[in-house]
């Protein structure tokens, strides 16, 4: 069994990450629904598994990023492995809908349900920005 493991392709390592997304202000409640909607099909497609996402609606931003003082906040959990996880990245940068994302990549004990107070103490590690 060791020789198995040993044998897989790095892709079978699965991390599970946060995603924030700041959508663009144009768009109403359905075109934010299928640009989320897109990201989660991109999962899925490459094997992952997305999480429900979690619409915080239309808020202020800290400051105007494209002359826009406004954006959908959405955050959602997913699981993938790196290569995927380097194209979702890929194609958040490029994607017109979306202002700004940042990916996080949650401790394993985050991952597997323990509760907040037996997490460790320290801050997950940005991967993406």
């Amino acid at each position: 069994m060791n020789g198995e493991a040993a044998s897989r392709p790095e892709e079978a390592k699965i991390d599970t990450y946060e995603v924030m997304l700041i959508i663009i202000p144009e768009l109403d409640a359905e075109q934010v629904e299928n640009t989320v909607a897109r990201f989660r099909t991109v999962i899925e497609r490459t094997g992952g598994d997305p999480g429900d996402p979690n619409p915080w609606g239309k808020r202020k931003l800290a400051y105007e990023i494209d002359h826009r003082a406004d954006g959908f906040y959405v955050v959602m959990e997913f699981t993938v492995g790196e290569r995927t996880l380097t194209e979702l990245k890929r194609i958040l940068r490029v994607s017109d809908d979306v202002l700004r994302h940042m990916i996080v990549k949650l401790p394993p004990a985050y991952a597997e349900g323990k509760s907040s107070s037996e997490l460790p103490a320290e801050e997950p590690a940005e991967v993406a920005g």
